[in-house]
Formats: structure tokens, sequence, C-alpha cells
């Protein structure tokens, strides 16, 4: 690829961008522009060499460009997608990083009036708490999982473009279905992050000083309570039912935790907590 347009250059684009920029593959030498609203944020974007230029002009960002990163909070999208419309042909690939993605898939139906064959939805899951370019990491990916949910029509030459551009980062590139993705990512990425923002309202909410006294374990639990949090309400309202889903799922874990104790079952409060260590060893040693 000679030209890449990365919209939305924070965290994770700007990440993207520095992964391509790091490898050892031919992405060394594309040419990244990034777009956006802020131009404070993308000349210290070009400043940290995340990106090589950028334009306030979604024109002139797209001119030239094979393939188009979209970086943004989900709920961003449609007016991206209507932005960049007029100044895209069918060969290039779009691709997002959305951690809903049936959502992105209705939202591009939605404006192209067919799903682009060569519209490729991605989820990396990675991150961290910080946000903004200037905790971007080439190296965020690597041996992460990179989730694509391409659909039935979708180009199998776009597909395995965008598979090389994650696997350049080092990532481990899975492709599913996106109700599949929609649920199994409700389960493991938006649920704790709904507990670590629901313990933190809890104890605020408690109106003690509680956090005068929390440690490790409550600074490890809580950790991700730090997460951006347009990008949270995002996902809440882009992916409304699996979300609730798991939660209603949680609380009978909880409540079925609740009543162990209330009940003083030591045995039983003993082997779940055996079951739930072990599987999370299990899992840490895979």
């Amino acid at each position: 690829m000679n030209k890449i347009c990365i919209i939305g250059v924070g965290l994770i684009g700007g990440s993207f961008a520095l992964g391509l920029k790091k490898s050892l593959h031919k992405f060394q030498q594309v040419n990244i522009v990034g777009f956006g609203r802020n131009e404070a944020n993308l000349q210290q974007a070009q400043a940290l060499g995340v990106i090589d230029t950028y334009s306030l002009d979604i024109a002139q960002a797209l001119s030239g460009v094979e393939l188009v990163l979209i970086a943004t909070p989900v709920n961003s999208f449609k007016n991206i997608l209507e932005l960049i419309k007029p100044h895209i042909n069918d060969n290039v690939i779009v691709c997002d990083v959305g951690s809903t993605k049936g959502s992105v898939i209705a939202t591009a139906k939605e404006v192209f009036g067919t799903m682009p064959a060569k519209f490729i939805p991605a989820h990396p899951i990675a991150g961290k708490e910080q946000n903004g370019v200037i905790a971007a990491d080439g190296s965020l990916f690597s041996n992460k999982r990179v989730i694509l949910t391409p659909t039935d029509n979708a180009d199998t030459q776009a597909i395995e473009r965008v598979s090389e551009c994650w696997q350049a980062l080092g990532a481990r590139v899975e492709i599913m279905n996106d109700k599949t993705h929609d649920d199994l990512l409700a389960m493991t990425s938006h649920l704790p992050h709904m507990l670590a923002f629901s313990l933190m309202d809890y104890v605020i909410e408690s109106g003690s000083n509680a956090l005068d006294y929390a440690a490790g374990g409550f600074k490890d639990f809580s950790r991700i309570a730090s997460s951006n949090a347009t990008m949270w309400r995002d996902i809440c309202i882009n992916n409304p039912d699996e979300i609730v889903k798991h939660i209603a799922g949680f609380q009978q874990s909880l409540d079925k935790l609740s009543s162990l104790i209330e009940e003083g079952k030591a045995k039983e409060i003993e082997q779940l907590f055996i079951n739930a260590k072990t599987a999370r060893d299990d899992w840490l040693n895979e």
C-alpha cells in the first residue's frame, strides 16, 4: 500500500499507525495521513512520528488512499461514512476498530444502501485505560487477537489485505460473524467494564471515604473504569441487548454467591473460588 488514512488518531488509530511504521514489512514505507477535527491532536500525532501528514479536508486526506481505518467512537460512524462516501471508490478498502460489529454493519448498509464489498469490519482485542495519541504504542496489538467480521459479500482480497495489515503488527487474526462477536465481547469485554464503572459508582454513591482505604485489589479491579467514557457510552448504546443479557447473567451468579455466604456454606463457597481460580490460571497459562 502507498497511502493509508486514519480517521481518529488516538490510542488505537495511533497504535495501528505506529505498528505499521515500525514493522519489518513493506508497510514501513507507506504514507500515513491522519484526519480529524482537532488540529492540535493531529499536529501532536505528526510530531510524535505517528502519522506522516494530516489534513482537515476529507477530500485531500482521502486523495489516492488505498485503505481507510476508522478509529473513532462507534456513534460517530454514520457521520464519518457519509463524509467519506463521496471521496472513495470501489477500490478503496475500509476498515474499523469498533467494539461492536452488528451496529457498524447496519450503519454501513444504511449509508451505502448495501454493505460495500471492501468494507471489512474489525475489532482488535487490545487497549489501555489511557487515552489519546500520546498513549499510542506500536506493539499494542502484538500477540493479541483481532477479529474480522466480513459479511457474505465481502471481497476476499480485501479480507486478505486487512489481515496482512494486522498480522504485520503481530496480531492473531480470526474471522467470525458479527452476532457471535457481539455476544462474546459483551461477556468478556463489555461486562467487565460495566462492573468496574458500577463499582466506582457504588463507592461514590455510598458517600463514604472508602477510597482512602482501597489497596491493590481494588486498584486492579477498578483499573478499566479509567477508560474512555464516550467510547464506552457508545458501546452500551450499540450493543444493548447482549450487554443487558450478560449483566443479568452475572447478577444470577452474584445472587448465588450471596446466598451461599448468607447460608454459611463454607465448602460450597470455597469450591466456587477454587473453580474460578483454576479457570483463570489455566487461561493465563494458555
